[in-house]
């Protein structure tokens, strides 16, 4: 076999892998846009609750833009763009994308603001509010996760994150105050630290109920008096918030 000819085998081998691995964004990026139709659907359907019929157009674009199936095991990116929450191990789940898009939205977040997250998981939705605020500071307790989140949120360089493991139901007292908190596990009360860790004018969702009992996401508001008020949204269900309390 002449070198001419084995150069040749070795351009067509190459760009049959380029064009395979585009092909394969390309499908990625297709569900992705699918998912957001149904997210769309499920927020006029939910409009009622939210007090809302559309999502902002940021939140629209960084759920167009976050690659979800980089954040879920291997063996579940075949679901990553199903509506619906999936296992990321050690009894955690990565949230349903239409919960990860009103939780995000109803922050009301803008490039300024500074961000709190009780809760990392696999970091997905750490990683769509670094598209939207200014700053995000997450929390994680469980160790192989929060190691895991680490890694992929540097390899995928989100770097406007700062994570660290910890107890989260005590916030990140040294960052704070924070212009809107995200609570991803379910609370029984919503814990009085991260009410003080919030912004005058502030916002915080956190869902709220215990493991076996109805839980709803709540929206709290901080005034600029620090009069605090919380309003009921819709029913969910997510794991509980853990840690030493």
């Amino acid at each position: 076999m002449n070198k001419q000819f084995r150069l040749l085998i070795f351009a067509f081998l190459l760009f049959g892998v380029v064009d395979y691995a585009m092909a394969g964004e390309t499908a990625y990026e297709r569900q992705r846009n699918s998912l957001i139709d149904l997210i769309q659907a499920d927020v006029r359907s939910t409009s009622y609750f939210l007090g809302k019929d559309a999502l902002d157009e940021k939140v629209l674009q960084a759920l167009r833009k976050v690659p979800r199936h980089e954040f879920v095991p291997e063996a579940q990116r075949p679901n990553a763009y199903l509506n619906r929450p999936l296992p990321i191990g050690h009894g955690q789940t990565i949230s349903q994308p239409y919960i990860v898009a009103i939780m995000t939205d109803l922050l009301e977040l803008d490039e300024n603001s500074r961000v709190l997250e009780i809760g990392t998981g696999s970091a997905y939705q750490a990683a769509v509010l670094a598209e939207v605020a200014g700053s995000v500071y997450t929390i994680e307790i469980i160790e192989a996760l929060a190691d895991r989140a680490a890694r992929d949120l540097k390899r995928l360089g989100y770097d406007k994150v700062q994570l660290r493991m910890g107890d989260g139901y005590y916030g990140w007292e040294e960052a704070a105050p924070f212009d809107a908190i995200m609570v991803t596990a379910a609370a029984s009360h919503i814990p009085p630290p991260l009410i003080k860790q919030l912004k005058p004018g502030g916002r915080m969702i956190i869902p709220v109920g215990g493991r076996f009992a109805v839980q709803h996401l709540v929206l709290v508001n901080k005034d600029q008096e620090n009069r605090i008020t919380s309003r009921q949204l819709l029913p969910v269900r997510f794991v509980p918030l853990t840690g030493d309390r």
